[in-house]
């Protein structure tokens, strides 16, 4: 998939590119066409090529796996035909103006992603992202090592293969890219963009199931809703990430929240 009607041209306004390595290329093209990052390509704000290894394999089979040395269960994915793969992203790149390019493996073996690296690729969209999506039981090193700029895991688990990984990213990306979202103050309330976890949210019926909207919200005093959306994002944080807080640089008003809900915690014995 392919933004249409974008080329080089155009990429000095700011359009991001991203190619996908992947045995799976309809699954992510797919995909990306759906929901935010969907509208996001079609108003030219990032483009999608997929590239599949097994179509740089040379032998009649199309094989880009083979058994590990060493033995061991599995099939590894062969350095040659994924490196003929990358080298066709970052030269399609370059002829639609990109200046540089930076190749990605998503792996458990990564660096945890957090928001302020999405934040940081998504800034730099003058240059292309190819996103390598292993299978099987992983990558030979050798091309990891040639080839490769950097390694970002998801979390703390295993799929079975990149591509949810980097759909997960694209995503993440394009909704930073401007114009992205309608309301562009939704990606500086969510989750991370502060440092805290995101409050929570309500909408019709004001009364679900016998359970009534806070009746802050319902005010319209929007300061005493600020500040409770406020205290809320810091009672998850403390319930549920305490290590976001850990080192973070807090204002006089979230230290005095952050007071204020550990008292409470200590006078009720629970963080609820």
């Amino acid at each position: 998939m392919s933004s249409p009607g974008r080329g080089a041209a155009e990429r000095a306004d700011g359009t991001m590119r991203i190619d996908v390595v992947t045995l799976f290329p309809a699954m992510v093209g797919e995909a990306a066409k759906v929901g935010i990052t969907g509208r996001a390509a079609e108003r030219g704000l990032w483009s999608l090529r997929c590239w599949n290894p097994r179509d740089f394999a040379t032998d009649a089979h199309r094989t880009v796996d083979d058994r590990p040395y060493g033995g061991g269960p599995g099939m590894v994915m062969m350095a040659a035909p994924l490196a003929a793969a990358i080298a066709a992203a970052r030269h399609a790149q370059r002829g639609e103006g990109v200046a540089r390019s930076h190749t990605i493996h998503l792996t458990p073996a990564g660096r945890p992603l957090t928001h302020a690296r999405v934040a940081e690729l998504a800034a730099d969209r003058a240059t292309g992202l190819v996103l390598l999506a292993g299978r099987y039981e992983g990558i030979d090193e050798r091309l990891v090592e040639r080839e490769v700029d950097e390694e970002i895991a998801i979390g703390d688990f295993v799929v079975s293969g990149g591509e949810l990984p980097a759909l997960m990213l694209i995503d993440a990306l394009a909704r930073q890219l401007p114009g992205a979202l309608n309301d562009a103050q939704s990606a500086v309330e969510e989750s991370f963009v502060t440092g805290l976890l995101d409050c929570p949210h309500y909408t019709r019926p004001e009364v679900y199931e016998g359970m009534k909207v806070p009746d802050v919200l319902l005010s319209g005093h929007h300061q005493a809703i600020r500040r409770w959306r406020l205290e809320q994002s810091l009672k998850r944080t403390t319930e549920r990430r305490p290590d976001l807080l850990e080192g973070r640089a807090s204002s006089k008003e979230e230290r005095e929240g952050l007071a204020r809900i550990r008292d409470e915690t200590s006078r009720t014995g629970r963080g609820k």
